[in-house]
């Protein structure tokens, strides 16, 4: 049987508080569509963790949290900028374009997942035209999609520019919780001019959910239609909230991050293959060609060939030092 152990962070089980804090929410009668008091306590930890006076609400997926953003900062003859492998250009099979009814997406290039400020300057720079859709919004993601985090410096590097064009901002934070243990400080992030952060739970060790952080309070409006509209608002809303009392309450979400990162420098020092990107977050991304890449699935291990051609391995908080090393050694002798 294929092991997924670093297939990706989402192939682990969640984390045991996530899963005590939803069986806690499912005792008796409450208010439904995110009107109870479970999400208003999983509310009030999310804007304490990012030190923000926001509106907070949660949502199935990172593919819906992102999307839906999306919607909400450009019209349908605009585009969004992001980095050209974020998950909204490769990952999202055109959801953001459906649910923001013909939004564009525009990429960038950057190294390692982070956007170069040169190729931002250019796409701003370009004039409006009837032909084609002309930037609305910046989309950034932190840990980015080849485990790197920017720091604070970085980002207010990309999103000055925009802001000053009276643009919005939208910060992709599927792996928050990873770029907050490599020492990204989440309390700064509502000084760089974000409307809408996504706080990834899935990946970070709950069961499927996201919250969607909406700083622009402007935009906060009839919020709950647009959710309802999209799916994205259902009846039973606490049990997508619980999970984050569990995982925020006692600092699970950044210490299980925490571990991740630890397991993925572990399997960094072991590797026998070349690490093409810093290893900063929970992510290892190595040259394997395609021989060894099939030896290793023979030999039991599942591991993904990524955008850029390099093999991708994944650490979550369930990732143990037995498996890592177990899985060095595998790699040493197919080396």
């Amino acid at each position: 049987m294929a092991r997924y152990d670093f297939a990706s962070d989402n192939t682990a089980p969640a984390a045991p508080e996530a899963m005590e804090a939803l069986v806690a929410a499912n005792a008796g009668f409450t208010s439904g569509y995110g009107t109870d008091p479970v999400t208003a306590r999983a509310a009030d930890l999310v804007r304490a963790l990012v030190d923000a006076d926001a509106e907070v609400r949660f949502v199935a997926s990172g593919t819906a949290a992102n999307a839906i953003s999306v919607a909400a900062l450009a019209r349908p003859f605009e585009a969004m900028l992001a980095h050209e492998h974020a998950h909204i250009c490769t990952d999202e099979t055109g959801a953001p374009g459906l649910f923001g009814h013909g939004v564009g997406l525009i990429g960038l290039p950057g190294a390692s997942g982070r956007i170069e400020p040169a190729a931002l300057e250019a796409a701003l720079a370009q004039p409006d035209v009837s032909y084609r859709q002309s930037p609305a919004a910046l989309s950034l993601t932190n840990a980015t999609e080849y485990g790197t985090v920017y720091s604070h410096d970085a980002l207010a590097a990309l999103t000055a520019p925009v802001k000053a064009k009276g643009y919005g901002v939208h910060l992709d934070g599927a792996r928050l919780a990873n770029a907050a243990a490599g020492g990204f400080d989440l309390k700064r992030i509502k000084d760089l001019g974000v409307d809408l952060l996504v706080v990834g739970g899935t990946k970070a060790g709950m069961p499927p959910t996201e919250a969607l952080v909406i700083f622009d309070r402007a935009l906060a409006r009839r919020f709950d239609a647009r959710l309802k509209q999209a799916g994205q608002l259902p009846s039973k809303g606490r049990f997508y909230a619980a999970p984050f009392i569990g995982m925020l309450e006692d600092g699970a979400f950044v210490r299980h991050a925490a571990h991740a990162n630890r397991m993925a420098r572990r399997l960094a020092d072991l590797m026998p293959f070349k690490v093409l990107h810093p290893v900063e977050a929970n992510g290892v991304f190595v040259d394997m060609d395609d021989r060894r890449l099939a030896a290793l699935h023979a030999s039991g291990w599942f591991a993904y060939r990524f955008l850029d051609g390099s093999v991708r391995f994944m650490c979550s908080w369930a990732t143990t030092p037995d498996a890592v090393d177990e899985l060095g050694e595998t790699l040493r002798r197919l080396a």
